[in-house]
């Protein structure tokens, strides 16, 4: 893997904006604007190296699996700051086994092997849509020869179709909050609901705050019945909320996607389970969830914190960074990686998963330690020619 300057199309804005990355301007703190979608360099990597990534990105999800099994069969929902009364639910979803769609791990990566885990996020994981189109149509535009790390879409309609395959009532409908204000959730469940379109179902687009109750089971705004509902919205919160007992109770004819033993992956306690299950793995860091356990360099991760959120880096004994505020759910003590540095830049390899395969990646760089609200979103190629 390595970093090239590239210069950028001279229309870029206006291309991926139509394209649907209409969230591409972040505010900078002293108020002025910075491009999250960033063409003026883009990452190169070998086929074989994509290859091993691959091989690593499914291993990896087959850890986490295995690390839920034992979650659920140990009961260590408690870790996970999950309450008493849903540890059944998510038992059952588990056991039941309905329908998961995707997650995004995000690995350090240097171009050296093997990379390392960082966190899992397996519930609503974003930057989706960069990933799947936008780089797509700029490696169509810019190097029309070569491939890139990236079948998200085919594999997303595929996995659409598994889906539909198995309902009954082909309609599906797909949520986000209104409450998020850049636009990103709402152009990422419209890009999902168009992939399951595609896959033949029949798809409602509306705001999770539009599903309603009507004493017997879920509703959309129309009192038609939601009876299988991707919601771009996760699992924490909607336990922390009114209807959430009745989202998860077994009589409510409602099937969620994710389901909600993805609850246990989206934890950043995951990591502390994986490596007490697969000590040493070439793959992941020492993470613990008592103490740091003696390590003078570590990440202090909030078992529930978003992508990005607030965490704190401690370095030989001192704390060097503590952004925003923290909640009192606990915290998994990763031990610190310095993400790879770049051009300036700190890389932070996200690899894709859809229905347990490996699907694509998206590189995002910063200019801190951690990859934050200001990260940027640059495109990647496979140094080879396409596939036929």
């Amino acid at each position: 893997m390595r970093r090239e300057e590239s210069s950028p199309r001279p229309d870029w804005d206006a291309t991926i904006r139509s394209q649907g990355l209409v969230y591409v301007d972040t505010e900078l703190p002293d108020g002025g604007i910075m491009s999250y979608w960033d063409e003026t360099a883009a990452y190169a990597f070998s086929l074989d190296e994509v290859l091993r990534l691959e091989e690593a990105t499914e291993e990896l999800h087959r850890m986490s699996v295995a690390a839920a099994e034992h979650i659920v069969t140990r009961g260590r929902y408690a870790e996970f700051g999950i309450p008493a009364w849903a540890a059944e639910a998510v038992a059952r979803s588990l056991r039941e086994a309905p329908p998961a769609l995707y997650g995004r791990f995000d690995l350090w990566y240097d171009g050296s092997w093997p990379p390392k885990l960082l966190e899992y996020n397996a519930d609503t994981p974003t930057a989706l849509v960069e990933a799947s189109i936008i780089q797509w149509y700029w490696l169509e535009h810019t190097r029309p020869e070569l491939d890139q790390w990236n079948s998200l879409h085919e594999r997303l309609v595929g996995a659409w179709a598994k889906i539909g395959a198995d309902l009954h009532d082909k309609r599906v409908h797909v949520a986000w909050s209104n409450e998020e204000e850049s636009g990103e959730d709402q152009i990422t469940a419209g890009y999902l609901a168009e992939t399951a379109r595609q896959a033949g179902l029949d798809v409602e687009l509306l705001p999770i705050q539009h599903i309603g109750w009507d004493g017997r089971r879920f509703v959309d705004a129309a009192d038609r019945p939601v009876t299988t509902c991707f919601k771009l919205y996760p699992w924490e919160w909607m336990l922390a909320e009114p209807y959430g007992p009745l989202a998860l109770a077994p009589g409510t004819p409602t099937t969620w996607i994710e389901p909600a033993w993805k609850l246990l992956l989206s934890n950043k306690a995951l990591l502390a389970v994986l490596w007490e299950l697969y000590p040493g793995h070439e793959y992941l860091l020492p993470a613990y969830l008592d103490s740091p356990r003696g390590m003078t360099e570590y990440v202090a991760k909030p078992l529930l914190g978003r992508e990005g959120g607030s965490v704190r880096i401690v370095m030989s004994g001192t704390e060097i960074t503590n952004p925003g505020s923290y909640g009192d759910e606990g915290f998994c003590y990763q031990q610190f990686r310095a993400l790879p540095e770049f051009a300036g830049s700190r890389m932070v390899l996200g690899s894709w998963i859809v229905d347990g395969e490996s699907a694509g990646a998206g590189v995002r760089e910063s200019e801190s330690l951690i990859t934050d609200g200001y990260a940027r979103f640059l495109p990647h190629y496979i140094d080879a020619p396409r596939s036929p």
